[in-house]
This record gives structure tokens, C-alpha cells and sequence, in this order.
């Protein structure tokens, strides 16, 4: 069944992106059955604010993996839509550490 392949998927893509974040430290927790309810949007919630969508394809994403080559950046915006932005995730890694150290600096 294609349904139940496609749910599998993201599930292993929401957990694998878990396993990385917790590696550098971001708090993250997986929206309990995220997608089939209205009481959370998104798949995951990072520092208990942010909230995020994952999306796995098997080749749905070539140009933007293209666009990304040597920059840090994709900005993206379809007619009549909100502005996107697209970006490595250890250039996203590197904003939150940044963030974080400011927001909640260290006594020293």
C-alpha cells in the first residue's frame, strides 16, 4: 500500500533528522502523530518554539540541491505565495549555535 510506504518514510525521515539535531545539542521533539491531527502543526518542534515540516523525495528536489551548490542560501517564492527560505543543515546548525549563544549567553 502506497499510503502506509509514504507514512513509513516520513516517519524515518523525521526520526533521522531527530538523531542529527540531538547530535548538536538542538532540543527537538517529533508532533505526536504529526499531520493527522489539528492540535500541532508541523513534524517536529525545535527549543519548544519553532515549529518544522520535513519533506523527503526520491529526486523532487535536484534543482534546489543545484542551487545550493556554493552558496548558504536558497530564497523562494511561487506567484501569490510567502517568501522560503532553503538552506545546509549545518549552515542552519551553525545559525541556531549562534542564536542560542546569544539569547542565553554563558556566565563566564
Amino acid at each position: 500500500m502506497a499510503g502506509k510506504r509514504a507514512k513509513r518514510k516520513g516517519y524515518r525521515g523525521e526520526n533521522e533528522l531527530v538523531h542529527i539535531l540531538r547530535e548538536y545539542g538542538i532540543p527537538v521533539e517529533r508532533v505526536p502523530l504529526s499531520g493527522a491531527s489539528e492540535f500541532q502543526k508541523g513534524d517536529l518542534v525545535l527549543f519548544n518554539v519553532l515549529t518544522a515540516e520535513v519533506k523527503r523525495r526520491k529526486d523532487g528536489f535536484k534543482k534546489l540541491y543545484k542551487w545550493l551548490e556554493d552558496r548558504n542560501l536558497v530564497f523562494l517564492r511561487a506567484d501569490r505565495k510567502d517568501w522560503i527560505v532553503a538552506m545546509d543543515i549545518e549552515f542552519f546548525i551553525m545559525l541556531l549555535r549562534r542564536y542560542e549563544a546569544i539569547e542565553h549567553p554563558t556566565a563566564s
